[in-house]
């Protein structure tokens, strides 16, 4: 029994490092300020889900996506809490949530080419604006990440090198 409890708290304890990767590496300010994301809770918010898209494709055979989504939604319920929800309109608030989590990742899994993901984050990180050249930077991005988190998982989160942009933003 105690071994299971260590086994546990081992898990959490690796998914929390995970996480905290995630987040640091989907708040780098290249995202907000090169790329045009919205910095506030909607584009924070989109850009946690494309970069957890992009770890949970690559964690599936490692058997610990599961305990980095638990992770993500503790962090959600964390932040509405500090942004003062109250315990009765949470519960509402992680559905639609969950729901524009796993509607993000479902079309973001959907892409076939670079081109149809560029598409999907246009419709999410710029609420539908026009495929341009942020998105296809971070579609290029995506298939760069995808590849080193292969050789760095199941341990630890290594996306790569950031993205570069420089073109205009809308």
């Amino acid at each position: 029994m105690l071994n299971l409890l260590k086994k546990s708290a081992a898990r959490k304890q690796e998914a929390r490092l995970l996480y905290d990767t995630l987040v640091s590496r989907s708040r780098e300010p290249v995202f907000f300020s090169a790329f045009g994301v919205a910095d506030n809770i909607d584009g924070r918010f989109d850009m946690l889900v494309f970069h957890a898209w992009m770890a949970l494709a690559e964690l599936k055979g490692a058997g610990a996506a599961q305990g980095l989504i638990d992770t993500i939604f503790t962090g959600f319920d964390e932040a509405m809490r500090e942004q003062g929800a109250g315990d009765m309109g949470i519960g509402h608030k992680l559905k639609a949530m969950a729901n524009a989590f796993y509607g993000r990742i479902a079309a973001y899994d959907a892409a076939t080419s670079e081109d149809e993901l560029a598409a999907a984050l246009a419709r999410n990180l710029w609420r539908g604006a026009a495929v341009d050249q942020r998105a296809h930077a971070l579609a290029v991005y995506a298939t760069s990440a995808r590849a080193a988190l292969k050789q760095s998982l199941p341990g630890r989160l290594d996306f790569g090198p950031l993205p570069v942009f420089s073109g205009p933003t809308i």
